[in-house]
């Protein structure tokens, strides 16, 4: 009886805590995002602002401030220099639709079609009129679709526009509360560590010396995955003869990092645009260049997070899958860290959740 009570608290205990979590993390993460991501650039120019203030002899909020400046400067043109040119690239791929499908799809579905029909003459005449009203049904509905996709395009682009306003309030709280929490980041987070106690404030410091280094090991690890996908690009565009190369792989690897999206957003468009077109062997060639990427991503992925984090590439594999049905991107870097940290604290005796074999005891 006492261990079934025992297990009902601890089960009850971690039950608390997890829904506490995931309640921030679905709700008061997205209200309090502008300032905690003030507070992360805060925390990241920590560094350069304390290296700046002391060897030029200038106060640690000078110091904030400028790197603040120079940071948001850097940032803000770069940005938007982007936004400009994929915005301009967008809107005249989005308004061109109608024109392509008139020119190339088109005509393209109609030569198939009349194959289609001749065959199916040769074979059963009576089946003719069917293969007619079939081929103008499915001709009508892909034009629709294309009509539909550049409207709604255009209706996406103005909704955009009209959330601006909103946009730039969150902007301005962000570039307001970094500023403040640069200048004033060693009273801000001295303050809150005073809130806990002794043991409390030795294992919050504990966990947050374990995330900062789990998570530089997670961008190191998607940094790798990167690099391996764009060389795998490199050299499978190289040979099936894509000009420029070296430019869409490395477009192609960075477009890779984004969850759900990866190399599939890309190269599985390509090759059916590349089809409908009627070059089917480039189409063919890059199929087999995305299946073998995607293998090869499926394999490495567990390993090498699972590795540097201390996970077993299955426990990985599950929990990155997990993490990004419920929370998208940051469940997916989230959920394997969490798993980590849990692995970590019960390794170093701080909880005990999990039991070790009797040959690690």
């Amino acid at each position: 009886m006492e261990k079934r009570q025992r297990f009902i608290i601890n089960f009850l205990y971690f039950a608390i805590i997890l829904a506490i979590a995931a309640v921030l993390l679905k709700f008061a993460l997205p209200l309090l995002a502008p300032f905690v991501i003030g507070f992360l650039i805060a925390y990241c120019l920590k560094s350069p602002i304390r290296f700046l203030s002391e060897k030029c002899r200038i106060p640690w909020k000078a110091a904030a401030a400028l790197l603040v400046l120079i940071f948001y400067v850097t940032v803000g043109t770069l940005v938007t220099l982007l936004g400009i040119r994929a915005f301009s690239s967008v809107s005249t791929l989005v308004g061109s639709l109608p024109s392509l499908y008139r020119t190339y799809a088109d005509p393209l579905m109609t030569d198939i079609f009349e194959r289609v029909e001749q065959a199916v003459a040769q074979m059963d005449p009576n089946l003719l009129g069917t293969m007619e009203y079939i081929g103008e049904q499915i001709s009508q509905s892909i034009g629709q679709l294309v009509s539909q996709l550049s409207v709604g395009s255009m209706e996406l682009v103005s909704n955009v526009a009209s959330s601006l306003p909103m946009l730039f309030i969150r902007l301005l709280l962000m570039v307001i509360s970094s500023f403040f929490i640069a200048m004033d980041y060693k009273k801000i987070t001295g303050f809150c560590i005073h809130q806990l106690s002794g043991k409390a404030q030795e294992i919050f410091l504990q966990i947050k010396k374990y995330v900062v280094g789990t998570l530089f090991v997670c961008i190191r690890s998607y940094a790798l995955i990167m690099f391996i996908t764009f060389m795998e690009l490199s050299v499978g565009l190289g040979v099936i003869g894509v000009d420029h190369f070296l430019l869409v792989a490395l477009g192609i690897a960075v477009f890779d990092i984004l969850p759900v999206l990866g190399t599939g957003g890309i190269m599985i468009p390509w090759a059916v645009i590349t089809a409908i077109l009627g070059d089917y062997p480039m189409a063919v060639k890059l199929i087999v260049v995305y299946l073998i990427i995607t293998v090869v991503r499926n394999i490495i992925e567990p390993k090498i997070v699972g590795g540097q984090i201390g996970l077993h590439p299955v426990v990985t594999l599950a929990s990155m899958f997990v993490g990004v049905q419920l929370l998208g991107a940051v469940g997916l870097f989230g959920f394997p860290i969490g798993l980590s940290l849990l692995r970590y604290l019960n390794d170093t005796g701080v909880i005990r959740v999990f039991r070790k074999p009797e040959s690690e005891q």
